[in-house]
């Protein structure tokens, strides 16, 4: 397979930190590297011969990570020669027999290995459960036109979590996004603005709960009655994150717990009253099925979903080992990088200073800026073009 493009995700700063005690990363992985990126789209390069009548050279295709095997393997994690983090990259048996390879028919491969991350979070909607009383049956998925907290979701997973929440099937009536960051809080409001839900009976806002005296009352004022939320989904690790969603539940409630912790002994207290008598319930989810990847690249090739407002970053494949030693360190959302680019890693918004050095970058600046300063297509062709 010729990678196209591959975006960084924090599992894989969680992979490179924890090394052989992560969950997916082999324990000789001292002795036998893997190749890291598993959010990747590209074009199949060479065919087997038993596999010509299901693939073809030329092909457009995007991965799915999330393989399902007992020992957790996939790819970005796993393999010393399966993952998007190079140009090019073996696809293993158990990938085709797992039918893990899906057709991408888009020509802008960027959203193409964005389906992965917004397939997480399909999933993780999915995932979230309600039940009936003295009724035996899980409904599957977020309360239909009830209430969602999504809890320090400013950061790129959660603006999906926000544009999934606004234009996919189960349309609560009301979203509260929050988070502790005003700069991430502003772009997200920029790019998903609460007008969009104008004249719908609907609402979205956007809460600062840094240096709140009572943020639990702030957010549960929002909600019917005061009576709290149907769905809370928790976008960081953090434990007084977690005791809040704790507190914010409503009757039946759902506390999807979508952060993953790199401590293995990381917990939090957790109200076992509300289990008993209210119907509480804690989900987590880790990935996402090959249905949920299908459904993000049917809801993108429809615009009900636009990938690229995860983006904040771009470079090459020479920024990926500086980009990934230095993850903490680097603010923002998504970084996305065109293996096949030389580039650094450089932020959207300083690519108009840049162009001082060098003039590329002032139309590539020119291009995001017309597409109010989300990457797109035209710039993705442009990158190939002039940075190879």
């Amino acid at each position: 397979m010729k990678v196209a493009a591959s975006s960084m995700c924090y599992s894989t700063y969680k992979a490179y930190c924890l090394g052989a005690e992560h969950k997916r990363v082999p324990d000789d992985v001292a002795e036998h590297p893997v190749m890291t990126g598993h959010e990747f789209s590209g074009e199949i390069a060479e065919v087997g011969s038993e596999l010509t009548g299901r693939y073809r050279v030329g092909q457009r295709i995007v991965i799915q990570p999330a393989m399902g095997l007992p020992s957790g393997y996939s790819p970005g994690y796993s393999y010393p020669a399966y993952g998007g983090d190079a140009t090019y990259t073996i696809v293993p048996e158990v990938a085709i027999d797992k039918d893990a390879i899906l057709p991408y028919d888009g020509t802008y491969m960027a959203n193409g290995c964005l389906a992965e991350p917004l397939m997480c979070i399909i999933g993780a909607f999915h995932a979230s459960y309600h039940t009936t009383q003295y009724v035996y049956e899980h409904e599957m998925g977020i309360k239909r036109g009830g209430a969602l907290a999504l809890l320090g979701a400013a950061g790129p997973m959660g603006l999906a979590a926000v544009e999934y929440a606004l234009n996919g099937p189960y349309q609560p009536t009301l979203i509260i996004v929050t988070d502790i960051d005003q700069t991430r809080l502003d772009r997200a409001r920029r790019l998903l603005p609460p007008e969009r839900l104008e004249g719908t009976g609907r609402r979205l806002v956007y809460l600062n709960t840094a240096g709140c005296d009572d943020p639990v009352d702030l957010l549960r004022g929002h909600t019917p009655h005061g009576m709290g939320f149907d769905d809370i989904m928790v976008f960081a690790a953090s434990r007084p994150l977690l005791e809040m969603a704790d507190r914010l539940k409503g009757r039946d409630c759902c506390l999807n717990f979508f952060a993953g912790p790199t401590d293995k002994d990381f917990s939090a207290t957790f109200n076992f009253y509300d289990v008993h008598y209210e119907s509480a319930h804690v989900v987590g989810t880790s990935g996402g099925a090959r249905s949920d990847m299908l459904e993000a690249l049917q809801l993108t090739a429809e615009g009900k979903l636009s990938p690229s407002l995860m983006i904040t970053h771009v470079g090459g494949l020479d920024a990926v080992p500086h980009t990934l030693e230095h993850f903490k360190e680097t603010p923002g959302g998504k970084k996305l990088f065109y293996p096949w680019a030389t580039m650094p890693l450089v932020a959207l918004a300083d690519l108009r200073a840049k162009a001082a050095q060098d003039r590329r970058y002032a139309t590539l600046a020119d291009i995001v800026e017309a597409n109010d300063g989300i990457w797109c297509e035209e710039a993705e062709a442009f990158l190939l073009e002039n940075f190879s």
